[in-house]
């Protein structure tokens, strides 16, 4: 896992570190990291020319010392100070290498550009003449290189509120940070590069997994079809009935052992004729889950309505002490009934930012916003595990760090995706993984599904949700090599 603290947490075990070492240790290590990464970055140190941009903060001595660095290995090393205050040990350190200070410089001919304009307490939009700065080094035709965080992301949230520096590479120090991992921000940071500085921290407020970290229940010798996990489908109707088909497929090829799908006449004639593997039953929703046989887990939601034939289903399933996810129709009549979601059995909730609107009552807008403090109030709030969908999809649960998924893209911001994403997490609960686990894992694959169905040529080829759904199998394969 990447794990990723808040700044709070970083500044006090930063201030703890200094107090057990020398004067300047700190800082001296960071710039050691972020040198070394900048020298493996030039096709040669020698005769390169270098631009540190030099805010008054920590970042803009870690700049100049690791400007220090490479000018004692020849390279020709400019500093611009963006303010009227300067890191006076750093700047010393710099011309003693041989670099200057000047009040302009070649940055966009640079052939290595250091940001060191702000640093991790930074927020809220940048100001001039950083603006400019910071425009200027995204635009420059050098390698960019973030120190700790590209000037301009809140490190804490990933937020950006006007310019922000986008670099090729960020070095970040003692962790990451929220922001190096989350949209807008994450999308500025190019190639994260992580320098360990010795800082004793307590546990992650976010994390993002690695390929190795997913690990979806795997079939063995004594494995059936009971034994890999009975999922239970309560879908679509007569007007919606692709979203029953798609969250169907989703859970056949996300590993179920046996697919259980039970709607309206119409929606299961589709779905049989789509997927004859799969148990269809025709119910009566105000009758009811009898007639749909036993399951372990259930999938509600896609394509239902939300009229009161959704709503008993909804009832239905949540009432239940099965693992239930809820998604799409299910979600807004969840906003009318979140009584339903008083339950003991773990409950996984699918929103994008206009469901989880109505969810919470905040506008979309301020939701889009600040993804990550909402999605964590919506699990505090919900008694539930929420997975808000989005440009990063975040997927939290009530006091464990956010889980961050890696692998999106923006070819799911296609109609039935979602759909898709709901069948196979249900399949993953279906077959005994955690409710976090299992969401946080549906979210990965589903990410890597869309990145392996759309790597086409011209890359980034457009994708329907059921190319997600035929892509499952090489991406459930990619993980195990």
């Amino acid at each position: 896992m990447r794990y990723a603290h808040e700044v709070g947490k970083v500044r006090a075990a930063e201030q703890a570190l200094m107090a057990r070492l020398p004067e300047g240790t700190l800082m001296q290590r960071a710039a050691a990291g972020l040198a070394a990464v900048c020298a493996g970055l030039l096709p040669r140190v020698y005769g390169a020319d270098v631009v540190l941009l030099v805010g008054g903060g920590d970042n803009g001595g870690d700049a100049l010392y690791a400007g220090a660095r490479l000018a004692r290995r020849g390279a020709r090393v400019t500093a611009v100070a963006a303010g009227s205050k300067i890191h006076e040990e750093g700047l010393a350190a710099l011309r003693g290498a041989g670099g200057r200070l000047a009040d302009d410089a070649g940055i966009e001919g640079a052939d290595l550009v250091i940001d060191g304009l702000t640093g991790i307490g930074g927020t809220g939009g940048l100001r001039e003449p950083y603006a400019t700065f910071a425009r200027r080094a995204s635009e420059a035709d050098g390698i960019v290189v973030a120190c700790d965080v590209p000037s301009g992301v809140d490190a804490s949230s990933g937020r950006v509120e006007g310019t922000a520096v986008r670099a090729d590479v960020t070095v970040t120090f003692g962790t990451h940070k929220p922001g190096l991992l989350i949209d807008p921000g994450a999308a500025y940071c190019g190639v994260v590069e992580l320098v360990d500085i010795g800082l004793d921290l307590p546990d992650p407020d976010v994390v993002a997994a690695w390929p190795m970290d997913v690990r979806p229940p795997e079939p063995g010798p004594e494995s059936d079809k009971y034994r890999r996990g009975v999922v239970g489908i309560l879908a679509g109707g007569d007007e919606f009935t692709g979203a029953a088909v798609l969250s169907v497929g989703g859970a056949v090829r996300g590993g179920a052992g046996m697919v259980r799908f039970a709607s309206v006449p119409h929606a299961v004639e589709v779905v049989r004729h789509r997927w004859p593997e799969v148990v269809t039953a025709v119910i009566e929703p105000r009758d009811g889950l009898d007639g749909v046989g036993r399951v372990q887990a259930w999938v509600v939601g896609p394509g239902l309505g939300t009229g009161a034939d959704g709503e008993a289903l909804v009832e239905a399933a949540l009432s239940t002490d099965l693992p239930a996810l809820v998604d799409a129709d299910g979600l807004t009549i969840l906003a009318r009934r979140r009584d339903l979601l008083r339950r003991e059995a773990p409950t996984v909730l699918t929103p994008h930012a206009g469901e989880l609107s109505r969810l919470l009552g905040v506008e979309r807008e301020i939701i889009e916003a600040r993804r990550l403090e909402h999605v964590r109030r919506a699990a505090a709030e919900l008694s539930a595990i929420v997975l808000l969908k989005g440009s990063t999809t975040l997927v939290a649960e009530e006091d464990r760090p956010v889980r961050v998924n890696p692998t999106g893209t923006p070819r799911l911001a296609t109609a039935g995706t979602g759909d898709v994403l709901s069948g196979l997490i249900g399949a993953l609960l279906a077959g005994g993984m955690q409710a976090l686990d299992a969401a946080a894992a549906g979210a990965y694959l589903h990410g890597l599904a869309a990145r392996l169905a759309s790597a086409g040529e011209p890359s980034d080829t457009p994708i329907s949700a059921f190319d997600v759904v035929t892509g499952l199998p090489d991406a459930f394969r990619s993980l195990t090599g």
